[in-house]
């Protein structure tokens, strides 16, 4: 998502949308394989790309993500955009790059009506004319990516824009989806923070669904805990079953099954459904910026998590979107650190490399698309965690420590994709560690860290050491200057 003024508005009605999943009735599931081609994507910030800062791209910097991209296995950019004095130069940078490498890669437009919002207005004729000027003006692009035939535009939010008309669906309709702009032209797949039961209103409109908040649980907080583990829990100190319940409820494909029902109900659609897969969220941002101070619970191996259920439910998945390339000031990238970070997003973000999560990128996708389990070549350890204790006091942060901070786990998590099988040891400290035995393919493992210490893994077999990843930068310091819970995140390979 864009960064913008007015995020608590907004992040109000996606928890409130998330809450509302809980009064969905059941309705006959209408979504089935239809057989068609498995996409994986990846949400890309233009706003980040540009603006006369350091970290603005070039050609040469787009060629260098979609090529990257491209090698673990993702096969376009939803490419996030607003109203910026750079949109369209940076957007005609992409295109060109994708259309120069000629991969294969291809991109299309995530209109970030939030952001439009914050810096036009959303519920004007002038501002549906500008965002139908820029969906025609790419769509047509040797790089554009195609579903059902047409091209494919998506939205970030949106579902608080009537653009000019006496309400959000005659809006979205006459507008935009309908409008002889752009009527039969464009294959539209929105992410709207709106009671799904209220799809069936956008006929015409909706030629699917992007379920956003499918890659975190939005509606399991601090305060909801209890509703999800019982009366009285005490988060830093979970029992086996309460453990379970939380990976569960991360791993479950409920409300994605809940958003599936509901698109069915809308009548004239393709009934597309593009969910989302994430490996974190932490924002950290005051008052006087953009004014977002909370997480997502992340921990119990969510990225490995995620993956495995909507594998399991491929059937009724098109697309994974992934969440995200390029977002640091939430935490949630597994791109290159570059471009031009939000202001004060770099006290979290840098020197904390996500390009781990990307590694194990290609193997789930290659799963995905395929529905067969991709043997290991090559043996890879990857390890995250927080740089300190969840209760720890920073001495110098204005900010207090970041709303739902008390359902992560002080754990060492670690993913072991193994050519066979072996022993895999973490270490938190010279004294503290633990081993694993693991099976050829996907393992996860974990260990509860050490105040003062740091991550070790190594992967051994037949009495030899494959993989001995003890990463430098990395201290899980009981005593910090200021709260970070993003994930360091290191990458080992035989």
């Amino acid at each position: 998502m864009r960064y913008t003024s007015f995020p608590i508005s907004l992040w109000a009605g996606i928890v409130a949308a998330a809450s509302a999943l809980a009064l969905v009735r059941a309705v006959p599931a209408s979504k089935r394989d239809n057989g068609g081609t498995k996409l994986v994507v990846a949400h890309h910030i233009v706003g980040l790309t540009g603006g006369g800062g350091s970290g603005d791209y070039t050609l040469g910097t787009w060629k260098r993500d979609i090529a990257l991209a491209y090698s673990k296995g993702i096969d376009g950019f939803a490419l996030n955009i607003a109203a910026d004095d750079w949109t369209y130069s940076q957007l005609n940078l992409a295109y060109q790059a994708a259309e120069e490498l000629n991969n294969g890669f291809k991109l299309f437009l995530s209109i970030d009506m939030a952001a439009i919002n914050g810096q036009r207005g959303c519920n004007s004729q002038d501002t549906a004319a500008y965002i139908r000027n820029l969906a025609s003006s790419f769509i047509g692009k040797a790089a554009q990516l195609i579903v059902d035939g047409k091209p494919l535009v998506s939205t970030f939010a949106g579902e608080l824009c009537t653009l000019g008309e006496a309400d959000v669906f005659t809006g979205w309709n006459r507008q935009f989806a309908q409008h002889p702009d752009l009527a039969g032209k464009i294959h539209f797949v929105p992410a709207f923070f709106i009671d799904i039961q209220q799809f069936h209103n956008f006929q015409n409109v909706m030629d699917g669904d992007f379920n956003f908040n499918g890659a975190w649980r939005p509606d399991f907080t601090t305060a909801t805990a209890s509703q999800f583990l019982g009366d009285g829990v005490d988060l830093d100190h979970l029992t086996p079953q309460q453990q379970g319940t939380i990976a569960s409820t991360l791993g479950s494909f409920q409300i994605d099954q809940w958003h599936i029902d509901q698109l069915g109900l809308v009548a004239n659609s393709a009934h597309t459904y593009m969910t989302s897969i994430s490996p974190w969220f932490f924002t950290h941002f005051g008052a006087n910026s953009y004014n977002k101070n909370f997480i997502y619970d992340t921990d119990d191996h969510l990225y490995a998590r995620r993956w495995e259920t909507v594998i399991a439910n491929r059937d009724k998945v098109d697309i994974v979107q992934l969440l995200t390339w390029n977002d640091f000031g939430e935490s949630h990238y597994i791109g290159p650190i570059q471009g031009n970070l939000p202001t004060g997003a770099a006290a979290w973000a840098n020197d904390f490399d996500h390009q781990g999560f990307l590694a194990l990128t290609s193997y789930f996708a290659q799963w995905f698309k395929t529905g067969t389990e991709p043997a290991v070549t090559n043996d890879q350890l990857v390890m995250w965690a927080r740089p300190h204790p969840k209760h720890a006091q920073a001495s110098n942060d204005p900010l207090p420590p970041p709303t739902n901070f008390e359902l992560t786990q002080d754990q060492l998590w670690a993913v072991v994709l193994a050519t066979a099988p072996g022993t895999v040891t973490l270490a938190t400290a010279d004294c503290v560690s633990q081993q694993f035995s693991v099976q050829r393919g996907l393992n996860k493992v974990n260990m509860t860290l050490t105040p003062g210490g740091y991550m070790r893994g190594t992967l051994e077999r037949n009495g030899a050491t494959v993989i001995d990843l003890k990463p430098s930068g990395y201290k899980f310091d009981p005593n910090p200057a200021v709260y970070n819970f993003n994930a360091f995140v290191a990458l080992g390979t035989a």
